[in-house]
């Protein structure tokens, strides 16, 4: 009987050889979007201390870091290292990523959902850098280093989500609470984003341009887009507290109501801090504190928001996904 051979596509695809020759357990590739969240976080806390310390144009160009060299150079020195040293990391980052997407096509059976989502976080990288760049050649744009902030904290939703769905199934969702309280949660969400955009303005209008040059500035009253930002924040928590009392009063899953008491605690630490820091003149310190806690309110809202919902793996008899190399022999 004849036997189909193998497609030249499935043969040349790199994905479909490893996949063939390894199969990761579901705990490693859960393990593997850990690692693309964390380092999505680290690149964000690292970029402000590149801003923080005035390096944000250490390296004067892009892609490369002067016009005659790839790497930093002796004469460019501390803040050159400081910003070529954050160029390196996105290679760190490239290399998480690039783990959760070997991973989630590895699996088996293979989780289609998974490697789309993988993809998607590479896409961001990929644009970010460039933006990153064009950042670099505007001189620091403040519209430009705003947008550079927020592509980040997309590519942090997306290896949330990659996260979360790495211990679920691929049935449908199922709803674990009251369509009422979803709303809430997608009024949070939405409330969180008019707040993490504000925080923008509030530093695209502030003291830390980036460098020690003279950087152009958003044209608004710093004190006044930080009362905004401020107002936006106290908005966030009431409803987060708000979902808390609620989640308690429909009985929500235990582990939900976990998830709403811990953006609680971030949301009272992270309100602290922006409180201590205005009123101490904006340290440097208590910025990357303020910024890490961006980046934690954020997941933390994400997780409220994805524990109202279930997929359990255990019954949602995840579809094979057909493997091009396998299907084709």
């Amino acid at each position: 009987m004849h036997k189909a051979r193998p497609t030249i596509g499935a043969v040349l695809t790199p994905l479909s050889f490893i996949a063939g020759r390894w199969t990761p357990s579901p705990r490693t590739v859960r393990r593997a979007a850990l690692a693309a969240l964390v380092m999505s976080v680290v690149i964000v806390v690292t970029g402000g201390a590149v801003r923080l310390t005035g390096s944000g144009l250490g390296c004067d160009t892009w892609p490369k870091c002067t016009d005659e060299s790839l790497i930093v150079t002796r004469e460019q020195g501390f803040h050159g290292a400081i910003e070529f040293g954050n160029r390196m990391l996105t290679y760190v980052l490239c290399a998480a990523v690039g783990w959760a997407i070997v991973a989630a096509r590895s699996a088996k059976p293979w989780r289609r959902s998974l490697s789309r989502l993988g993809w998607l976080q590479f896409a961001i990288v990929m644009g970010n850098a460039v933006l990153g760049g064009i950042t670099v050649l505007t001189g620091l744009n403040p519209y430009s280093v705003a947008g550079h902030f927020l592509l980040a904290t997309s590519l942090i939703t997306v290896t949330t989500i990659t996260w979360q769905r790495a211990a679920e199934g691929d049935s449908p969702a199922r709803p674990r609470v009251p369509t009422p309280v979803r709303r809430l949660s997608w009024t949070l969400i939405a409330t969180t984003l008019v707040l993490i955009a504000a925080g923008t303005v509030v530093t695209g209008s502030g003291p830390h341009a980036g460098d020690s040059s003279e950087i152009k500035r958003m044209p608004f009253d710093w004190a006044a887009t930080a009362h905004v930002h401020a107002i936006a924040a106290w908005v966030v928590c009431a409803l987060a507290v708000a979902m808390w009392l609620v989640l308690r009063v429909v009985d929500a899953p235990v582990d939900t109501r976990a998830r709403a008491r811990d953006l609680l605690i971030v949301l009272l630490a992270q309100g602290a801090i922006g409180y201590v820091q205005f009123f101490t003149q904006v340290p440097e310190a208590l910025v990357a504190a303020h910024m890490l806690g961006s980046c934690l309110v954020w997941i933390a809202v994400l997780r409220v928001a994805l524990s109202l919902r279930e997929r359990p793996a255990d019954t949602a008899g995840i579809p094979a996904q057909g493997d091009p190399l396998l299907a084709a022999v």
